[in-house]
C-alpha cells in the first residue's frame, strides 16, 4: 500500500497473473474486480491514465500512480464486454470508443456509444476483430445538444481554409461567446495498427515514423525503444546520444514554428515570419547532419541509420549560435507588444484540475500546472546524464502555452550543446535479433518518450518469427483534444484559431 492507504499500482499487478516477457514495466492479467479498483483510483485522481487499447479478446490499460510507477493491466473480455473506464474517468471515453470501432469491444456503461474513428466509409466494421463484420452504414453524427435562449450553431470543417488536416468543429454560441464546442475527428484514419500486424520490424518502424509527420523522430524513438525492451537489445551509447540530438532538433523546429503561428493567428505576422526563418534554419541543419529535413527513418530499432559527420556538427553549432543571437529579440518583441498580449493573456484558460485529470502532456499540461516530463520523470538515457529544467506555469492561457514553448526552446538549445560536447564514439547500430536467453514465443515491450507535444506511448508484441503481432501507438493529442473543448468555453468564436493553435493537437496522430 502507498501513503494514506491508497493501493499502489505494483500491489494490483502483483495480485494479478503476471505476463512474462513484458519489459521494462510489468503487465498483469487482472480480474474485473481489480480492473474496477484501478478505475476507482483514476476517478479519484490518484492515478493517471497513460493509455487504453484493445485486442480481439482483451483490453489493456497503461497506468501511472502517485509514485510515478508505470504498469499495464489487462482484462479478458468475455463476449467482447468489459466494465467501462470512461463511465467514471472521462479521459478514457474516446479511447474506448476507438477500441469499440476497431475491435468490436463493448464497454458496459459507456455514456457515449457513438462511433469515433469509423465514419461508415471503411467497407467493413470492426476491422481488427477476430471476425470483422460487414460494412457499417454511414449515418449523420449526433452532436450533443445545448439548450438556452438565442443559441446558434456554427459548423467549421472538416475541410479548412489553411493547408491543415481535416477535422470538424461544431460550435454552439450565444452571440459571439462559445457555449459549447464539440469536435469530430477520424477523417485521416490510416489503419496503422492493422498495417503493423504481421509486419516485419523494419517495415513497422517506418509506419510508426509516419503516425504524425511533425513527430516522426519521437514516434520512431518510442517504437524503437519498445522493440528493444521486448527483445532485450542494448543500444550503443553513441546511438542513444544521437537519438536525443535528433529529438531536441525536432522539438526546436516545432516550438519555433508554433510560436510564430500563434502570433500569426493574433494578426502579428512579423513574429510568424521571423520564427519561420529560424524553423527553416533548424530543418536545413537537420538535413545537413542526418540527410533528411524531418530526420524521418533515421532512428531505427537497434540504433540510428546515419552517423553525424563533421559537416553536420558544424551546421548544428552554427544553428545554435544563430538562434541564441536572434531568438531573445523575438521573445522581447512578443513580451512588449501590447496588442499581442491583449489577445493571448487570459484567453483559452485550461484549469489546473482538468490538466491533471486528463494527464495532459507537454506544453498544454505544463502551462496548467502539471509538472511532468518523460525525459526527467522516467529518466531514460541520455537525459539522466544531462542538465535541464522543466518549465511549469499555472495560468493555463494561450500566453502561458507560448511561454512554456519559449522556455523549452532555451532548454533544447542547452541540451543540444551538451550532447554535442559529450557525444561518445563507437558504433551506431546493432543487429535486431532475439537473444538466446529469451524464450521462444511472443515478447512484449513498451516505451514512453517525450515528443514536442508531450509523452508518446508505444506498446507492442513481437512474435517468435520476429514480426509484429500487435502494436499500439498513443499520441498525446488523445488527452489534449478534449481539453481544447473546455478551454474555448466562454471565449469568443474569433479566438478559436488562437486557442486551437496554442494547443496544436495532431489530427493524424490521434486518428492512427
Amino acid at each position: 500500500m502507498s501513503r494514506k492507504g491508497t493501493p499502489a499500482l505494483s500491489d494490483l499487478i502483483e495480485a494479478g497473473r503476471r505476463i512474462e516477457h513484458h519489459a521494462p514495466w510489468r503487465r498483469a492479467a487482472v480480474t474485473a474486480k481489480a480492473w474496477s479498483l484501478a478505475v476507482e483510483q483514476l476517478a479519484a485522481g490518484r492515478w493517471s491514465l497513460a493509455g487504453l487499447w484493445g485486442e480481439p479478446d482483451k483490453v489493456h490499460m497503461a497506468l501511472l500512480d502517485e509514485a510515478r510507477d508505470i504498469g499495464v493491466i489487462s482484462l479478458d473480455c468475455r463476449g467482447g464486454r468489459y466494465p467501462s473506464v470512461g463511465q467514471h474517468h472521462p479521459p478514457a471515453l474516446r479511447l474506448e470508443r476507438a477500441a469499440a470501432d476497431l475491435f468490436g469491444l463493448a464497454p458496459q456503461g459507456l455514456p457515449d456509444t457513438r462511433r469515433w474513428l469509423d465514419h461508415g466509409q471503411w467497407g467493413v466494421s470492426h476491422p481488427l476483430a477476430a471476425r470483422p463484420g460487414g460494412p457499417a452504414a454511414a449515418s449523420s453524427y449526433r452532436f450533443l445538444a445545448a439548450e438556452g435562449d438565442s443559441l446558434h450553431q456554427i459548423a467549421v470543417g472538416p475541410v479548412h481554409a489553411g493547408i491543415i488536416e481535416p477535422g470538424h468543429f461544431r460550435f454552439t454560441a450565444s452571440g459571439e461567446t462559445v457555449v459549447r464546442l464539440e469536435e469530430r475527428l477520424g477523417y485521416v484514419h490510416k489503419g496503422i495498427e492493422g498495417l503493423m500486424t504481421g509486419a516485419p520490424i523494419d517495415r513497422a518502424a517506418k509506419l510508426a515514423g509516419r503516425t504524425s509527420g511533425d513527430s516522426t523522430v519521437a514516434y520512431s524513438l518510442a517504437f524503437a525503444r519498445a522493440v528493444e525492451a521486448a527483445l532485450g537489445i542494448e543500444v550503443s551509447p553513441r546511438a542513444i546520444w544521437l537519438r536525443a540530438l535528433m529529438a531536441e532538433l525536432e522539438r526546436l523546429a516545432n516550438h519555433l514554428g508554433d510560436i510564430g503561428a500563434i502570433c500569426n493567428d493574433a494578426a502579428f505576422a512579423l513574429m510568424h515570419a521571423h520564427c519561420g526563418v529560424l524553423r527553416e534554419r533548424v530543418l536545413r541543419a537537420a538535413d545537413t547532419a542526418f540527410g533528411h529535413r524531418l530526420m524521418r527513418d533515421r532512428i531505427v530499432p537497434g540504433g540510428v541509420a546515419s552517423d553525424l559527420a563533421e559537416a553536420g556538427t558544424s551546421a548544428i553549432r552554427s544553428l545554435i549560435g544563430e538562434v541564441r543571437q536572434r531568438f531573445p529579440h523575438l521573445v522581447e518583441l512578443y513580451d512588449n507588444t501590447a496588442s499581442l498580449q491583449d489577445r493571448t493573456v487570459a484567453t483559452g484558460r485550461l484549469k489546473v484540475e482538468l490538466a491533471r485529470q486528463y494527464a495532459a502532456g507537454g506544453y498544454v499540461g505544463r502551462a496548467s500546472g502539471r509538472d511532468f516530463d518523460a525525459r526527467r520523470d522516467l529518466a531514460y538515457a541520455p537525459y539522466d546524464q544531462l542538465a535541464f529544467d522543466v518549465p511549469v506555469l499555472q495560468e493555463g492561457d494561450v500566453n502561458a502555452r507560448v511561454w512554456i514553448r519559449v522556455r523549452e526552446v532555451e532548454q533544447s538549445l542547452s541540451l543540444v550543446e551538451q550532447i554535442l560536447g559529450r557525444l561518445p564514439g563507437g558504433p551506431i547500430r546493432d543487429e535486431v535479433a532475439r537473444p538466446d536467453n529469451v524464450a521462444d514465443g511472443p515478447s512484449e515491450g513498451m516505451a514512453l518518450v517525450e515528443g514536442f507535444r508531450g509523452d508518446i506511448l508505444a506498446w507492442l508484441r513481437v512474435g517468435a518469427d520476429g514480426t509484429i503481432e500487435r502494436c499500439h501507438l498513443r499520441d498525446p493529442s488523445w488527452f489534449q483534444w478534449p481539453l481544447l473543448e473546455a478551454a474555448i468555453e466562454g471565449n469568443i468564436v474569433a479566438d478559436f484559431p488562437l486557442c486551437n493553435k496554442s494547443f496544436n493537437c495532431s489530427y493524424s496522430g490521434h486518428d492512427l
